[in-house]
């Protein structure tokens, strides 16, 4: 069985409420709050545990909102290696309106991390000699841009497999060196290339530029409600989603990854993976606000999942 490690280096604690009607300057009366430890690494680290897997997530905590985001993963059965750090943990809030069936998000940008935190990740990250690193989520206040190229660069060194699933300049860096493996959704993959995706033909085409240039030897592209395409050298596969009546779409794109990568760490397909990664992510909106998929679910989604297109 491979290894696989996450990183996070902007954790969060989530906290999730119901109310009936979100309406300004009243009161709202809400459920219970609901709490989850968040941050792209942990989110695929959760969707590992709940398929039957294990990783190693590496992730920060500050002040006492850190202290909590221990204790939470701690009681979801992670295996971690906490980076202390000086400053308090982030907390993002889901609001969801029942009488609209809307969320309201609020994600704050996080803490700033000093030199010697941010090189305190980059060097656990390869404490473990992982076969798979899985890179996600945004960079931190004071950590440079191109801190998952760095990533990206060991690796390739260690001939370790990098799935890099991020945006904006850090994506931008960490491609110029080169991934195994990255994740983009339309949006970003739009943005990646400076062209637009209309069209299935449009996709695939870009998708395939990318791994031609050698920033990634594969594309994984989300396209929400419209599945996902996958891109190598040598195939490419889209895929369908399933029909899911969607509650949240909070941590779908986490889920896709954790349920590819684990597919890949227990020896399955590339396409295999691939198909248990859209099953993951289909089977995370069925669920309110981050609580991430169920195992039953993602099992009866990917016996669905069987129409091969590319």
């Amino acid at each position: 069985m491979a290894n696989i490690v996450t990183l996070t280096l902007n954790s969060s604690v989530d906290v999730q409420w119901e109310v009936d009607e979100a309406v300004p300057v009243k009161k709202l009366r809400s459920s219970a709050p609901l709490h989850f430890p968040g941050g792209g690494g942990i989110n695929v680290s959760r969707v590992i545990r709940i398929l039957g897997g294990h990783s190693i997530a590496i992730h920060t905590a500050g002040w006492y909102t850190g202290q909590f985001l221990r204790e939470l993963v701690e009681a979801h059965g992670l295996l971690t290696r906490t980076i202390s750090i000086s400053q308090p943990t982030r907390s993002s809030a889901t609001v969801f309106d029942r009488s609209t069936g809307q969320e309201l998000r609020v994600t704050p940008p996080g803490p700033e991390l000093t030199e010697a935190e941010w090189q305190t990740c980059l060097d656990a990250a390869f404490e473990y000699g992982a076969d798979y690193i899985v890179a996600t989520g945004s960079l931190p206040l004071g950590v440079p841009g191109d801190f998952y190229g760095r990533v990206a660069g060991i690796a390739k060194e260690k001939n370790t497999r990098l799935i890099l699933d991020t945006s904006g300049p850090a994506l931008i860096e960490a491609l110029t060196v080169g991934v195994y493996l990255v994740k983009p959704n339309l949006g970003e993959l739009e943005k990646l290339t400076g062209r637009k995706a209309t069209t299935p033909e449009d996709q695939e085409s870009l998708c395939r530029e990318i791994v031609s240039a050698g920033k990634a030897e594969v594309v994984a592209l989300t396209l929400g409600a419209d599945g996902a395409l996958l891109a190598t050298r040598d195939v490419t596969v889209r895929l369908k989603s399933p029909d899911a009546k969607v509650k949240s779409a909070v941590g779908a794109g986490d889920s896709f990854v954790g349920g590819l990568t684990w597919g890949l760490a227990s020896g399955r397909s590339l396409e295999d993976a691939f198909r248990l990664g859209v099953a993951a992510g289909t089977a995370t909106v069925l669920t309110a606000g981050t609580e991430l998929c169920r195992r039953e679910d993602v099992e009866r989604l990917y016996a669905e999942i069987s129409v091969y297109s590319g």
